[in-house]
């Protein structure tokens, strides 16, 4: 069935679990209220029972060694029904996972960036049907690689802005790919290097060859990057700049950065198993596709904005209309999806994953975000009326984790639909 009524029958959860969860939401690094409201859980159809069974789960996976510390968090315009944090924020650290541990979020930085994009558009500042060229010059008169035989050949598609928000532009991750031929020019490229700027490294990309004709496949890709520096030359400023103005001031995501205050290094979550980048180190790129940090508290805001049709506590972000037409399906049936994480399942809008809720077939009506690599994900889920995080910082390890970014997702679903 498709989850449309939830139940609203109010009972008090235990002291202890709500009284937690509030002390948390109390606190806040920055000088305006918290985002976090806490209400009953029954707004969502989730009681005392099936909170301790997330919370359990969660639990598994700190005493596994799977993380330090992890963070689930349901909620929506009126409030957040469940916040539940378990573990502490790294291996090495005391401090317990809270609602103000910064995350590196990876590539929930992709659908900021695209929202920006898509406020711009609004502004006519831009155009989704823009060739990346206009911006970017040296993107025109692109070449398309045949990998089997190795063949190079002129690109008969322009690559558009809409290419770059559904990764459709031809560009790849080489560290999804590193054996083949382009992966390896991609990493020969500087895709990996942080000492340059987004735009440089969009300029060394557009020297290599595409992957497929624009506009024909689905494949995940670079392609936000290459959008966070088109999108600094549409509006004649640097990506930090962009976003402070048009998200994360309005909003008032103050702890959202591309780059960590030392002030704050006490607060960066860190994985058990192997490294991640240092947040402290400010070096020149602020990569539009995954180079993020922020805290529980502050994706709150944005996730709501979502929720709520664009707008958050007064501020509108994007209109409606605008925020709708994000979420329809850009892949289709005539775009070669083979390289689509979810297969035949789902479909991707303009900056966010399409993946049907509980109940629905592949038509929809669907849930929309996505996940860092790091261990992060949000969803928004609009016709059941709430928003989900997890978050968590992972980085290899073992498999089989009884908590993190997938199971979150069905968990939360399982309590409600129970």
């Amino acid at each position: 069935m498709i989850l449309t009524k939830l139940p609203r029958t109010l009972f008090c959860l235990t002291a202890a679990i709500f009284l937690s969860t509030a002390a948390l939401a109390d606190h806040h690094g920055g000088d305006h209220e918290s985002s976090i409201k806490m209400i009953d859980s029954n707004t969502f159809g989730i009681d005392a029972s099936e909170i301790q069974s997330i919370r359990e789960q969660m639990q598994a996976a700190v005493d596994g060694g799977f993380v330090s510390g992890n963070i689930i968090l349901v909620g929506n315009d009126e409030g957040v029904g469940v916040l539940e944090t378990v573990g502490t924020q790294g291996p090495k650290q005391t401090t317990e996972m809270n609602d103000q541990t910064l995350f590196r979020i990876y590539s929930m930085t992709k659908p900021i960036v695209s929202v920006a994009t898509m406020s711009l558009v609004e502004d006519g500042l831009i155009s989704i049907a823009d060739p990346v060229s206009k911006y970017i010059p040296e993107f025109a008169n692109m070449q398309v690689i045949n990998e089997e035989t190795g063949e190079i050949t002129a690109a008969k598609n322009e690559m558009t802005v809409q290419h770059l928000l559904t990764h459709e532009s031809g560009l790849i991750y080489g560290i999804f790919d590193p054996e083949s031929d382009l992966g390896r020019q991609y990493f020969q490229s500087g895709s990996l290097r942080f000492d340059i700027t987004a735009l440089e490294l969009a300029q060394n990309l557009a020297a290599l060859p595409l992957r497929f004709e624009p506009g024909t496949k689905w494949n995940y890709s670079r392609s936000t990057d290459v959008l966070g520096a088109v999108i600094e030359v549409a509006a004649g400023k640097p990506l930090d700049a962009l976003l402070n103005e048009r998200i994360f001031n309005p909003l008032g995501m103050d702890e959202t950065t591309f780059y960590v205050d030392e002030s704050k290094a006490d607060r960066i979550a860190n994985p058990i198993h192997g490294d991640m980048e240092d947040p402290l180190n400010v070096r020149p790129m602020l990569s539009g596709g995954g180079g993020l940090h922020s805290t529980t508290e502050d994706y709150v805001r944005f996730a709501n904005m979502l929720l709520n049709g664009g707008e958050y506590n007064g501020a509108r972000i994007l209109s409606e209309a605008t925020l709708k037409s994000m979420q329809q399906k850009f892949i289709g049936d005539e775009v070669n999806r083979d390289a689509f994480f979810f297969g035949p399942t789902g479909d991707w809008g303009l900056g966010f994953h399409l993946q049907p809720i509980p109940g629905a077939d592949n038509d929809g009506p669907f849930n929309f975000g996505w996940q860092g690599v790091g261990g992060t994900v949000f969803i928004v889920d609009p016709v059941n009326n709430f928003f989900m995080l997890y978050m968590a910082q992972v980085r290899g390890g073992p498999r089989g984790a009884p908590m993190d970014l997938t199971l979150s997702q069905r968990a939360v679903y399982e309590a409600m639909l129970d």
